[in-house]
């Protein structure tokens, strides 16, 4: 055999050897592929379902079951609440799904908040196991101030499927209210009577420069004329140095 024929005969060779071997790992990739797909499951749906069903419908599908947590719930107690992954997700065999169970309607007795204090009603619901939903207020004219008037749920229920009591509580009587008059043009004093026949007074006075004006004009006024005004409400004067 000559030089040239050993040469094609090793080249020859070379080139079967690296296609047996792209061959076998095409063939070792695909089967990996095929494997690790085989392995995927469809997360199932057991939110309602009790718990041992539950972990049976799981085992099912090679999935694992967490217990995270318990909470009150309108659910029936051991019953499934929330679940992770959701239902539908593609998850491997042998990964968990982490649920929530329920403990069933919280059991306690409402206590009569009505006609305490804000502050006292908070006690009570701590005392009782339950907390401070959302507070609504109103002004009432026989209301006394920072008074619980309305309660929701009503007192003495006890299946509860949330621990917050919500509340409505009086404002007391709503304050007098008045329109700022126009101030522009008047001297202080005037001002001043104009405002005390409404029960307000000036609780701010400044002075600027204006040429022609006599002194002690009001120039502006603050809130502007118009405007609703409570006795708490500042009232702002500028006038003429």
């Amino acid at each position: 055999m000559t030089l040239r024929d050993r040469l094609q005969w090793v080249f020859r060779m070379s080139l079967i050897v690296f296609i047996l071997a792209s061959v076998a790992f095409l063939s070792a990739l695909m089967a990996v592929r095929f494997a690790i797909q085989g392995r995927e499951v469809a997360m199932p749906d057991v939110v309602g379902m009790k718990a041992v069903q539950a972990q049976q419908t799981l085992r099912g599908r090679g999935v694992g079951i967490k217990v995270e947590d318990r909470i009150y719930n309108a659910l029936p107690a051991d019953v499934v609440v929330r679940q992770s992954p959701a239902p539908g997700s593609r998850v491997k065999t042998g990964q968990y799904a982490h649920v929530m169970l329920s403990l069933g309607p919280q059991k306690a007795t409402i206590p009569v908040l009505v006609e305490r204090s804000l502050r006292a009603a908070r006690i009570e619901l701590l005392r009782s196991g339950l907390q401070l939903g959302e507070i609504s207020s109103a002004y009432l004219p026989l209301g006394q101030d920072d008074t619980v008037i309305r309660q929701e749920p009503a007192p003495g229920t006890s299946d509860l499927t949330s621990p917050h009591i919500d509340l409505l509580v009086s404002l007391g009587p709503r304050p007098a209210a008045y329109v700022m008059p126009e101030m522009s043009g008047l001297s202080l004093a005037e001002a001043e009577s104009k405002l005390a026949d409404t029960g307000l007074k000036v609780s701010k006075l400044t002075f600027s420069p204006v040429p022609g004006t006599p002194h002690g004009t009001v120039e502006s006024q603050s809130p502007a004329r118009g405007s609703r005004l409570d006795s708490n409400t500042t009232i702002e004067l500028q006038l003429a140095e």
